[in-house]
């Protein structure tokens, strides 16, 4: 569905995009990631047509944005990060004047309208001026516009942007449930909105693409160790043999202390590690304890988090 090669963009001297190369395959959610000012806006205006690379080729469905820039828009919907309504406009005039504008019929406008309004839930405000609706209506028509006629694409340009909890909340499952019907390209700095959304990750930094891949691959590329946590019911030799015997597993780098529970006795009654390894030391570590007369309560590996991912890409922070 996009492709892009060696693209860059300037502006005068100033390097604001790329090199950047990257495919994106028909039916995927794609989240670019990256902090405020590394380009991710610049980079999605050039997907829609906005704006023109310096250099590098772009490809939408097999259209090239700068040879056939109508095919292309006919195949895109874009929500910039500022909802591009028009306050005098109602709601149903202003989608009527989107669909128009993106070469639709009235008639076709006509028939779709119903499908947009119950999907972004803006059925009740469609007879309101857009210059009185909440934010987060505003953010819902903006979405609207973006599929009003049927795009191949979806490009959102922080979808969340000044919504509110509730609201933002929303907009995910709204995000969601047009997976099922587009291709989507989310750019945000917010790293639950792009976890939640999101089947696959481009980390931008600088302009360029730094990683990319699933969340779980990219914790696999950054960090070889691996982070369980081990709850035991103490035998006869106690905690600290329990702690020893776990620390001598072949493999493990690091325990450390993580807690007891007590119980109906008042007395420590469980305690629980935190065990960094090499590799996934969970059967190794569970079959040690029991064997040497501890049991073991729970034993979980402990996901390492889509911040800890981002921190180690942009910021060098990877522990």
């Amino acid at each position: 569905m996009v492709e892009l090669t060696e693209v860059t963009k300037y502006y005068g001297p100033k390097r604001a995009v790329g090199p950047v190369s990257f495919e994106i395959e028909q039916g995927d959610t794609v989240g670019i990631l990256g902090l405020n000012g590394v380009g991710k806006t610049t980079l999605l205006r050039i997907l829609a047509c906005g704006l023109r690379p310096s250099s590098g080729s772009v490809s939408i469905d097999g259209h090239d944005v700068l040879a056939n820039p109508h095919e292309v828009r006919k195949r895109v919907g874009y929500l910039p990060e500022v909802p591009p309504v028009y306050g005098d406009m109602t709601v149903r005039d202003y989608l009527d004047f989107a669909g128009r504008l993106k070469g639709m019929t009235a008639e076709t406008v006509a028939k779709r309208m119903p499908v947009v309004e119950e999907t972004t839930r803006i059925a009740e405000v469609r007879d309101i001026p857009t210059r009185h609706l909440s934010q987060g209506y505003r953010q819902r028509v903006g979405v609207a516009q973006a599929i009003i006629h049927e795009p191949d694409l979806l490009i959102l340009d922080e979808p969340t942007h000044d919504l509110d909890p509730v609201q933002i909340v929303e907009m995910r499952a709204m995000i969601r449930n047009l997976k099922d019907d587009h291709t989507i390209l989310i750019s945000s700095h917010i790293l639950p909105e792009i976890s939640q959304t999101c089947d696959r990750l481009l980390i931008l930094d600088d302009g360029r693409i730094v990683a990319s891949g699933s969340e779980a691959e990219l914790e696999e590329r950054l960090f070889l160790s691996r982070r369980i946590r081990v709850t035991v019911r103490p035998g006869a030799a106690g905690v600290a043999d329990a702690r020893s015997r776990i620390a001598r597993v072949p493999g493990v780098k690091l325990v450390e202390w993580a807690g007891a529970a007590t119980g109906i006795t008042g007395e420590p009654d469980s305690a629980t590690f935190r065990v960094e390894g090499e590799a996934d030391v969970r059967a190794e570590v569970c079959r040690t304890l029991v064997e040497s007369g501890h049991d073991v309560i729970t034993l979980t590996r402990a996901e390492r988090q889509l911040e800890r991912v981002f921190v180690g890409l942009v910021a060098g922070g990877a522990n």
